[in-house]
């Protein structure tokens, strides 16, 4: 098993992620902004060519590459039913605990006979910073050592400059966005990592919530 995950590990280029950024193995950084959705269906045809051609200008108008990401999960409705089943629990009225166990199991049903999904939007900006190493600079290296101490504010000054270039970057797609009528908003540490974690690890939350098997009774 260790053998297994060590494996699966070096097809994942990621180091680590820090204050929100994604620090690939290769030294690039990586930003994702969540996107909200706007629906064309319900504008009119004015709007809608309008929304097209501000986004087509917004693209037009970035000099550096993005990749839009998205994510479509089936809806997990076990929390929904875990609070309606504890609202059911201190409810007094028979009447009113009747029909919450009735919804219930009709949102219980409807779930199993159709799938509804749930669709996340995310902008990957990116940051790779073009560096030419000269001769002088391989000998200077080559003769200069430097411990581990100086080595590691090396590090954290050389991510601290990629990554203001990189929240640059960012800044561009949110106002871009902005302009189109899409809100966004650059995800944290934990969200970065929940999203990750559920792309490499598909369904494994499943099962965690667990309801009473005696909830729909009254």
């Amino acid at each position: 098993m260790a053998l297994s995950a060590k494996a699966t590990q070096e097809f994942v280029p990621i180091k680590e992620v820090r204050d929100g950024i994604v620090v690939l193995k290769d030294g690039g950084l990586r930003a994702l902004v969540l996107a909200n959705s706007t629906n064309l269906s319900l504008k009119s045809s004015d709007e809608q060519r309008a929304t097209i051609i501000q986004f087509q200008g917004f693209l037009n108008t970035l000099d550096f590459p993005v990749q839009i990401s998205i994510q479509s999960r089936r809806l997990d409705i076990r929390p929904y039913l875990l609070l309606l089943e504890n609202r059911m629990k201190v409810q007094n009225e028979p009447l009113l605990k009747l029909q919450t166990k009735e919804y219930m199991e009709f949102i219980r049903n409807f779930t199993e006979t159709v799938s509804i999904m749930t669709k996340s939007f995310f902008v990957i900006v990116p940051y790779t910073q073009m560096s030419i190493r000269t001769d002088k600079g391989v000998l200077r290296g080559f003769f200069s050592k430097k411990n581990k101490q100086e080595e590691k504010i090396e590090e954290q000054l050389d991510f601290e400059e990629k990554r203001s270039q990189l929240e640059q970057r960012v800044s561009v797609i949110q106002q871009g966005l902005n302009r189109c009528g899409i809100k966004s908003a650059q995800l944290g540490s934990e969200e970065v990592v929940e999203v990750f974690y559920k792309v490499f690890n598909p369904g494994e939350l499943e099962g965690k919530i667990e309801l009473e098997p005696n909830a729909s009774s009254v």
